[in-house]
């Protein structure tokens, strides 16, 4: 009996110990974690500051968090208390570390009711030490996509197009409105054809001769054949900031009228369409096995960056989910047989804006 209860009792204390050393095991390795995630910020930190410009940016704003976000921006636009959407993400994005997996939009709420208190961004992250590393990321990222522009819209009664001054979102979609197309979130899959590398983009699944939208405003920079793109598009945002890359368009009529480096083009312009052309050395050959847009977006923070190792690309899924509640309305012009946009826009870049 006594053989047994001393059994008992050294079980029971090994039970203990096990327990006690699994305990500090868990509290070590939530510390490890809690080092690592101040390592990484640390680490976007010094990328910001590193030679004054940054080397690298890991955007992963959910669609549904730029809408909430884009929404607040609106409702206060022309107030007292009008609140920039950008300092929204940033101020969560840097809340969350850059980890959007737990967005809560009782999060943006929260924000935006202390800002309705009296609290100011400034004091709001008067104490977020990689807060200004955010906000130049997502700056460069959505800078260009929300503002006060003039633009057509059709008159209620007639339809006819009419000049309007707005505040809004002023980027589009790169699909034009009534054309369907599939995607889904394939940046960082592995591409071999060439050499192996990874996916910087985001491909658009639809049928060959989709009318290609510009998303943003800007000059053209590239418009040609290339190995891997095949027929492509290259346009930078008139802030250079962004750089965006159409790819795979259409075979024997790529482009939209004689659409050339040096073009200027508005956001919701159709500059191509889509095809399958690419991954090949020949020029003008469907070399992909599924007609698809590639689209991507670079980010320059100096010009160093645009070709080479220093490259930054972003994955567009998020923003091309977003994109997708504005979408150009195009017609097929009966002469010259291309796509045209049936509501102009106007800014300063292009005549006809007026202050």
């Amino acid at each position: 009996m006594n053989a047994t209860k001393r059994i008992y009792r050294s079980t029971a204390a090994l039970l203990i110990l096990f327990t006690l050393l699994l305990t500090i095991n868990y509290i070590q390795i939530r510390q490890d974690k809690a080092d690592e995630t101040e390592m990484d910020s640390s680490q976007l930190a010094r990328l910001a500051q590193s030679q004054g410009y940054i080397k690298w940016v890991d955007f992963t704003v959910p669609a549904e968090a730029m809408k909430d976000a884009l929404n607040k921006d609106l409702s206060t636009y022309g107030s007292d208390s009008h609140t920039d959407w950008i300092f929204l993400l940033s101020y969560l994005g840097t809340r969350y570390g850059g980890e959007w997996k737990s967005y809560r939009k009782s999060d943006l709420d929260a924000v935006c009711e202390k800002l309705k208190n009296g609290e100011t961004p400034e004091t709001l992250t008067a104490n977020m030490k990689y807060y200004d590393y955010y906000y130049e990321a997502y700056q460069a990222v959505l800078g260009g996509f929300v503002g006060a522009w003039q633009r057509e819209l059709p008159n209620k009664e007639t339809g006819a197009p009419e000049k309007t001054e707005t505040y809004g979102l002023k980027v589009f979609s790169p699909i034009a409105e009534g054309y369907g197309y599939s995607h889904y979130d394939d940046f960082g899959n592995s591409r071999s054809y060439g050499y192996r590398r990874r996916h910087l983009g985001n491909d658009l699944l639809g049928e060959v001769g989709t009318p290609i939208v510009a998303v943003e405003s800007g000059i053209v920079e590239q418009a040609g054949w290339n190995q891997y793109g095949g027929w492509r598009v290259g346009i930078r945002s008139f802030d250079n900031k962004r750089y965006y890359y159409y790819a795979h368009l259409r075979k024997d009529h790529p482009f939209c009228g004689d659409l050339k480096p040096g073009d200027l083009v508005r956001g919701g312009d159709v500059i191509g369409y889509l095809g399958m052309t690419g991954y090949s050395t020949t020029e003008n050959v469907n070399g992909m096995s599924v007609p698809h847009l590639h689209f991507g977006m670079q980010l320059i923070f100096d010009e160093s960056q645009k070709d080479g190792n220093g490259e930054i690309w972003i994955d567009v899924y998020q923003i091309v989910k977003f994109l997708s509640q504005n979408r150009a309305t195009v017609y097929r012009d009966s002469e010259t047989k291309e796509f045209i946009r049936k509501y102009q826009v106007y800014d300063e870049h292009f005549a006809g804006y007026s202050d």
